[in-house]
């Protein structure tokens, strides 16, 4: 189960000499139509989210096909995986099935050398610990309360280490947790473990946000400045962008204005999902105007490869998130993390809503010198193990290890 309480798959796979890998697979809430389809038995028990057909597929299809094999060919595993689904968005096997077997290879292998699975995938390259993107507060699909953008992040950018990141992050969400009770307000949390709490505008949340660093003992815009997700997908419909929470209308022109004006009255320096998936237009004047900010594509590109190079033709960002369950296999996650960097974009590893307890993200992080990563609120265990992986790849690592780029 995820951390929602909706069924998963965990996949272990075997290799000949006894050892062994294993990978759970996470799910969004606020996902982009893109993305490749997670495959549910959409009957009834656990309200039509069950796995059991997917891991029926895992157990038949793909174990006949993969038995002998050899692992260590990861490109291969995943290219069998993918031509014997046959469709374009995985929905034969889902991609779910193929993600969870995909991973749980790449974790047996790294198991059978006898290697860290960062170093596994890394080399001898792997070695800087991400800046966390924290969520700290939350709305949109994320939350029940009213206000309509989705994540409000704080990223420590001026910790000396992952470990000095994490003490930052920690004392300004337990700040803003005590500014928050003072005021009266709830500080009941949100999936992602940032608070949730009603408050009058996305204003009002980011002013209580600057508060808190400061209240920490930081300064905002120099220890530690914002990022938003504002998964302004969800507000997509007939050309505007129509605010379900608030009740305001935009235009594309006018929400660009709007999400540029917080961030020269706050110290925000990344805006992931500005603009919908479907806004080409709206993200080519963005990126082309706002050299300052990092302009994050998700629902925009979904770890799809295709996606990332259109793209980064129409110069249409200047990072992108990156979630393997977006794409389905590791080696699509890979190429498309290695075509955002050869791009000179910024490449962000990002967790799900609906989480899990497994640490793949944080070793991938590592892996592919990422230099970002999202994993919620310092809080909520499937959060915080992401985190605590990181810290012991960090002390692992010693002072071969860097921190403090967002490249």
């Amino acid at each position: 189960f995820d951390s929602r309480g909706v069924p998963t798959i965990k996949c272990r796979v075997y290799l000949s000499d006894g050892t062994y890998g294993e990978a759970s697979v996470p799910s969004g809430a606020s996902t982009g139509k893109y993305e490749v389809h997670e495959f549910r038995d959409c009957e009834k028990g656990y309200g039509g989210k069950g796995v059991f057909r997917a891991i029926w597929n895992v157990n038949n299809d793909i174990l006949n096909l993969l038995k002998n094999r050899d692992a260590e060919c990861q490109e291969h595993i995943d290219r069998l995986m993918c031509e014997l689904d046959g469709t374009d968005n995985k929905s034969k096997l889902g991609a779910n099935a193929i993600l969870a077997v995909s991973l749980a290879n790449a974790s047996a292998v790294a198991a059978s050398y006898g290697l860290p699975l960062y170093r596994y995938l890394g080399g001898l390259s792997a070695n800087k610990l991400p800046i966390p993107l924290m969520n700290i507060l939350n709305g949109g699909k994320h939350a029940g309360n009213n206000i309509d953008i989705q994540e409000f992040m704080i990223m420590p950018v001026g910790a000396s280490s992952f470990a000095d990141a994490m003490k930052m992050g920690t004392e300004v969400y337990h700040a803003l947790k005590k500014i928050l009770s003072d005021r009266g307000l709830s500080t009941a949390v949100g999936d992602e473990g940032g608070f949730a709490p009603n408050l009058s505008s996305n204003e009002e949340a980011l002013g209580y946000i600057v508060d808190a660093i400061e209240k920490a003992g930081y300064h905002a815009g120099e220890d530690i400045c914002l990022a938003l997700d504002v998964a302004a997908s969800d507000w997509y419909e007939d050309g505007k962008y129509h605010l379900p929470k608030c009740g305001m209308t935009y235009t594309s022109a006018e929400l660009e204005r709007y999400l540029t004006g917080l961030s020269r009255d706050y110290p925000i320096i990344s805006i992931e999902d500005p603009l919908s998936e479907d806004d080409w237009e709206g993200y080519e004047r963005l990126a082309s105007s706002e050299k300052r900010l990092q302009i994050v594509g998700d629902d925009l590109f979904v770890t799809n490869p295709k996606r990332i190079r259109e793209g980064i033709k129409r110069k249409c960002a200047t990072a992108v998130l990156i979630k393997p369950n977006q794409v389905g296999t590791l080696t699509e996650t890979l190429e498309a993390i290695y075509t955002a960097k050869n791009a000179g974009y910024g490449t962000i590893i990002s967790h799900r809503s609906g989480e899990t307890e497994d640490t793949f993200i944080s070793d991938l992080a590592v892996g592919v010198c990422a230099g970002q990563i999202k994993c919620g609120a310092p809080a909520r265990s499937e959060r915080v193990c992401k985190y605590n992986r990181l810290l012991n790849i960090e002390d692992e690592l010693g002072n071969f290890g860097s921190y403090g780029t967002r490249s």
